[in-house]
C-alpha cells in the first residue's frame, strides 16, 4: 500500500491530477465554512441540533455541514443531481433531446449546458424556499434566525446560494477533466467523509455522559463494518458471459478462434440510484420544513428517515433508478451488434436478435438482484442507527456512496500505475472499477 502511494509522485501526469483534485477539494471545504450574510448563526445551530436524523440532517451530510452553518456552499451539489436526472428522463420522453444524445460529443455538451441551466434555476428555486423559511425559524429563546428579515435579505441568500452551487458544479467539471476520479462524486464523498470527526466527538461525548451504552455502540459499528464488507463484495461480483469468436480472415491478416467474455455487474448502475433517490425525496421535504403550516409540516416529517413512508419511497425510487441507468448506459442491441459484428457469438444463443434478448434478460435479473441489494445497504443500517438515536445521520447512503466512490478513484489510480508497469494498491488483486 504505502509502496505504491509512492509510486503515484513517481508518474507526473497522475501526480499532477491527484494534487489537482486534492486542491480542488480543499477549495470546497474552504467554502463550507464562509458564511452568509443576515443569518445568527447561534440560533441556526441550535435549530439544527433538534434536526439530527431528520431529513435536514441527511442533506446536512450531502453538503459537509455547510447548510447547518449556512454557508455559500449550503445548498451543496443537489440541484445539479436534480437537473441531471431531469435531462435524463427527458432524453427518454421528448424527442429532440433523445435526438440530441445521439448526435455524439456536440449533442452531449449541447445537453450539459442545458443541465447548467437548469442547475442554476433549481438553486434559485431552493434557495428562495431556504431564506423564506429562515425568515420563519427562532432560536430557543424565541431569537430570530435572520435580525433582518425582508426582500434586501432573500435576494442576497439566493443570490449567495445560487453561485455558490454554480463554483461547486464548475468545481466537479474541472476536477473530472484534470483530476482523477469523477469531480461531483468526490464532492459528495467529501461532504461525508467531513462529518465523520463531529461525529466521532458527539459519540465519544453520549459514551462519557452514560447517554449511549457501550454495547449499542459496539452494535453499530459491527453493523456498519459488515455493511462495508457487503459493499465491497458485491461491487466486485459479475455475471461473466461467454463469447466465443470463430477462426476469420480480415485482408491479409488470420484471427485465430479466440474466447472471451461479456463482464455483467451486479451492480450496473453503482451509486447514482441512491444519490437520484436521496435528491428527489429530499427536493420537496427541504422545502416543506421551512413552510410554517401544520399538514405541510406533517408531510415533511413522515418522509424524514427512518419512517415508513421515507423508505417506501426511497426503496421505490431506487428500483427505479437502477432499471433507468442501466437502460440508458447499456444497451444490449448495441452489445449484440458489435459482438456479431466482430465474428463473436455466444453459445447456444444466435447472434444478433436472440444474443440482444438474451443479454437483456440476464441484464434485467442481474438490475432486480442489484435493487434489492442497494435497498438493503441503503434503508436497513439506518432504520437500525435510527432506533438506537444516534447523534449524526451516517446510514447505509453514505456507507455505499463513500466506499462505491472510494473503490473507483482507487480504481482509476490502480490502472493508470499498471499501465506504467507499477504495482497496484493490492498485489495480486485488481480493483475493478464500473464501466
Amino acid at each position: 500500500m504505502f509502496e505504491a502511494l509512492q509510486n503515484i509522485f513517481k508518474i507526473p501526469e497522475l501526480k499532477k491530477r491527484v494534487l489537482f483534485s486534492l486542491g480542488m477539494l480543499a477549495v470546497y471545504r474552504i467554502g463550507c465554512h464562509i458564511p452568509t450574510p443576515g443569518i445568527d448563526r447561534i440560533a441556526l445551530s441550535h435549530f439544527f441540533k433538534q434536526a439530527q436524523g431528520t431529513l435536514l440532517g441527511m442533506f446536512d451530510m450531502f453538503s459537509g455541514g455547510a447548510l447547518e452553518r449556512l454557508t455559500v456552499f449550503a445548498l451543496g451539489i443537489m440541484p445539479y443531481i436534480s437537473s441531471s436526472i431531469i435531462f435524463q428522463l427527458l432524453t427518454v420522453v421528448v424527442p429532440a433531446i433523445e435526438k440530441l444524445s445521439k448526435e455524439g460529443e456536440s449533442g452531449r455538451k449541447k445537453i450539459i449546458q442545458y443541465t447548467r441551466y437548469g442547475t442554476i434555476v433549481l438553486s434559485f428555486v431552493q434557495g428562495l424556499g431556504i431564506a423564506i423559511g429562515l425568515e420563519s425559524m427562532r432560536g430557543p429563546a424565541g431569537e430570530m434566525v435572520v435580525p433582518s428579515p425582508g426582500w434586501s435579505f432573500r435576494l442576497m441568500t439566493v443570490i449567495t446560494l445560487t453561485a455558490g452551487t454554480a463554483f461547486i458544479m464548475w468545481l466537479g467539471e474541472q476536477m473530472s477533466e484534470k483530476g482523477i476520479g469523477n469531480g461531483i462524486s468526490l464532492i459528495i464523498f467529501a461532504g461525508i467523509i467531513a462529518r465523520i470527526p463531529t461525529a466521532l466527538s458527539n459519540t465519544a461525548r453520549l459514551l462519557n455522559a452514560g447517554q449511549l451504552s457501550l454495547f449499542v455502540l459496539v452494535f453499530v459499528l459491527a453493523v456498519m463494518f459488515a455493511a462495508i464488507a457487503g459493499i465491497v463484495f458485491v461491487e466486485r461480483g459479475q455475471r461473466r458471459l461467454p463469447i466465443h469468436y470463430a477462426k476469420r480472415v480480415v485482408g491479409l491478416k488470420t484471427f485465430n478462434a479466440q474466447t472471451s467474455h461479456l463482464p455483467l455487474k451486479v451492480n450496473m448502475a453503482g451509486v447514482i440510484p441512491p444519490i437520484f433517490a436521496s435528491s428527489i425525496i429530499m427536493f420537496p421535504a427541504t422545502v416543506a420544513n421551512f413552510i410554517n403550516i401544520p399538514w405541510v409540516q406533517k408531510a415533511a416529517k413522515s418522509l424524514a428517515p427512518g419512517h415508513l413512508v421515507y423508505d417506501i419511497f426511497f426503496v421505490a425510487f431506487i428500483v427505479f433508478f437502477c432499471y433507468f441507468y442501466t437502460a440508458v448506459t447499456f444497451n444490449p442491441v448495441d452489445v449484440a451488434e458489435n459482438v456479431k459484428k466482430h465474428g463473436g457469438y455466444i453459445p447456444g444463443i444466435r447472434p444478433g436478435k436472440e444474443t440482444s434478448d438474451f443479454i437483456d434478460s440476464v441484464l434485467t435479473r442481474l438490475t432486480f438482484a442489484g435493487a434489492i441489494y442497494i435497498s438493503i445497504v441503503c434503508v436497513l443500517p439506518s432504520i437500525l442507527i435510527g432506533k438506537f438515536n444516534l447523534p449524526f445521520y451516517f446510514g447505509g447512503t453514505a456507507l455505499l456512496i463513500a466506499v462505491g466512490v472510494g473503490m473507483d478513484t482507487v480504481a482509476q489510480i490502480e490502472s493508470h500505475l499498471i499501465t506504467r508497469n507499477y504495482e497496484g494498491f493490492l498485489k495480486g488483486v485488481r480493483i475493478k472499477g464500473r464501466k
